[in-house]
């Protein structure tokens, strides 16, 4: 153990000598030394003494004498935020809420889905599921289960499914949150049918029209360049502090061939989140 050398007589000792002031020496009654350097002395001299006797209980409790008790470690304060998250981060807290969609009709299709709800509920783009005959959800786990749609919006491409047995664990994802032009925004879904695909990049705008030929527009939506393609529909756009703002639904793209050429579009997690019955067709993606 350290020995404390705090004690303010040591400062007293090894002060400079040179900055004490000595009075003239005068003869006293008897004619011997002056008064006033002997009782300099014996001043010194007790200080002196008081500095060996602190100096000695100070080593003696260091050798033998109870130790000092540790200060408690102080906890760091928490932050008034955890500040933003980078792509892995993301990742890891949303992946295990997104899952892959297949839907059986006239054909199959492969879409996404995440969840929003510790029952189970999970939001995905409504052409993916329109038309299906049955509809089958796959989670991160491997887990499968049979889901049917319990609300639809058709306008805004939005449909709510509910599944028959879902897994015992559920990881919904945390929805809501708010979107900027310039924020990052990262992209979790099935793009060509390969699984849990991640992507990212900006929101580029807000508030985008999209033009669906004779189908009524849709409007209010965020413009984004993370890459998406077929089978990212109904995934999750999230941003930096992994919450979901939006839901994928669709992609621009002046050929036929359906690939992303850095325009892509989600509607806002709150319009998302009032999905109705309605009527109405699918944007492409």
């Amino acid at each position: 153990m350290q020995t404390d050398r705090r004690a303010p007589v040591v400062m007293t000792v090894l002060r400079d000598p040179a900055s004490v002031e000595t009075p003239p020496e005068t003869a006293d009654d008897t004619g011997g030394p002056a008064r006033g350097i002997d009782r300099r002395r014996l001043l010194i001299g007790l200080i002196v003494v008081w500095a060996l006797v602190i100096t000695g209980l100070v080593i003696f409790q260091g050798a033998g004498g109870e130790p000092e008790a540790a200060p408690a470690p102080v906890p760091p304060s928490p932050s008034e935020s955890a500040g933003p998250l980078g792509v892995p981060q993301i990742y890891e807290v949303v992946r295990p809420s997104v899952v892959r969609i297949t839907a059986e009709g006239a054909g199959e299709s492969t879409g996404t889905g995440v969840l929003a709800n510790a029952d189970g509920t999970i939001l995905t783009a409504f052409h993916v599921v329109e038309g299906a005959r049955t509809i089958t959800v796959t989670y991160a786990g491997g887990a499968e289960s049979r889901a049917t749609v319990a609300e639809s919006d058709p306008a805004m491409d939005i449909a709510v499914l509910v599944p028959e047995e879902p897994p015992e664990t559920l990881v919904p994802a945390t929805i809501g949150g708010a979107a900027g032009v310039g924020d990052t925004v990262v992209a979790i879904g099935n793009p060509l049918g390969l699984t849990a695909t991640t992507t990212s990049g900006v929101v580029s705008a807000l508030d985008r029209t999209l033009d669906r030929g004779n189908d009524p527009d849709m409007a209010g939506l965020i413009q984004f360049d993370a890459a998406v393609n077929p089978g990212s529909s109904g995934g999750p756009l999230i941003n930096d502090r992994a919450e979901v703002v939006g839901i994928v639904v669709a992609l621009a793209n002046p050929t036929d061939a359906g690939t992303f050429i850095g325009i892509g579009f989600a509607v806002p997690i709150g319009a998302a989140l009032g999905a109705t019955e309605g009527d109405g067709q699918a944007p492409p993606l």
